[in-house]
């Protein structure tokens, strides 16, 4: 059963992304399926998360601050305790999470004359690649997408939260925060099976016991070789080639992290680049090597957002057979 606690306002500060910087298109992502971890409020672009940070569920609520620069208002909710050390930590972790240090200059004037991508960074310019997740936590997510239509993994992840994680209350708000690797160590295969989550059960057991046993180390593979954090991440149960595409991107921001294509974003990507119902993988992913280079996935996930924040305001037939929400 989850916990539940009561947050109050922490701290309060100003994040100073590198400009240029696009807050809606970094903080919101349309394509990512709905979870009970975050909020954004279209109409006042507000935004909501929680996080587990050294062990404590936190809320935090981004709001732009309206400043030229991009300047972000952050507010932290929690229990009472911590430091204001544990505070510039936490600060450095979301400059992390939300890619607030990128230099996308040579992106954005390198194709702004793409006649697929030039367009799209005009209506983007300065979107990041985000992930609101720990490394754990994204993995948990991957197993769940596993598989599974996007109805399906949105059941699988609200069942583990009720289950396992913490219930946030703040600032008019309830978000649940993930739970630790250490607050699962004990659950048993068949216990996880309850929860409705299949042949995943033994995917999260072992990945849990895998970072339990300290066996990757989120933190020291940041910056490293593309390589390299794709050979230690293929060493975990249950992650192939196309969970460790995302991976590399998203939690790791390599952004020529583009060398596996699912069949469902295969099947999108034949309509964006081509026009086509259905292109081979391989012809997709030699068009974006041989198109945007080195920075062919950061490419890609302009036009796929760009694609899903359509998808608000118009009927895309094609494109709800395969999202199936």
């Amino acid at each position: 059963m989850a916990k539940v606690i009561d947050a109050q306002l922490l701290d309060t500060r100003v994040l100073r992304p590198a400009a240029p910087f696009h807050f809606e298109g970094t903080v919101h992502k349309p394509s990512h399926f709905p979870s009970q971890d975050t909020a954004y409020e279209d109409v006042h672009g507000h935004y909501w998360q929680t996080v587990t940070f050294r062990g404590r569920p936190l809320g935090l609520r981004f709001v732009p601050t309206g400043d030229p620069g991009g300047d972000v208002e952050l507010r932290v909710f929690g229990r009472p305790g911590g430091s204001t050390a544990d505070m510039d930590a936490l600060e450095h972790e979301l400059r992390w999470r939300f890619d607030l240090d990128a230099d996308l200059r040579e992106f954005n004037s390198r194709f702004s004359s793409d006649q697929v991508l030039g367009p799209v960074i005009e209506r983007w310019r300065g979107m990041r690649v985000s992930c609101a997740y720990s490394l754990y936590e994204f993995l948990i997510v991957t197993v769940v997408l596993q598989n599974a239509t996007v109805r399906r993994s949105v059941q699988m992840l609200d069942s583990l939260y009720r289950s396992y994680g913490t219930l946030v209350r703040f600032d008019g708000r309830e978000l649940y925060a993930f739970w630790t690797p250490d607050d699962v160590a004990a659950v048993s295969e068949e216990e996880l099976r309850g929860l409705k989550v299949g042949y995943r059960a033994k995917f999260i057991q072992r990945l849990t016991a895998h970072f339990v046993a300290g066996g990757i180390d989120e933190h020291s593979l940041r910056g490293c070789d593309k390589q390299l954090v794709a050979t230690e991440l293929l060493k975990l149960y249950g992650i192939g080639p196309a969970s460790v595409g995302m991976i590399l991107f998203e939690v790791f921001h390599h952004y020529d992290a583009f060398d596996t294509i699912s069949p469902w974003e295969q099947k999108i990507y034949s309509r964006l680049l081509f026009d086509e119902e259905l292109v081979p993988a391989e012809r997709i992913l030699s068009h974006v090597r041989d198109r945007w280079g080195e920075w062919r996935m950061l490419a890609s996930h302009y036009v796929f957002e760009d694609l899903f924040w359509q998808r608000k305001t118009q009927a895309i037939p094609w494109l709800e057979a395969l999202i199936r929400l």
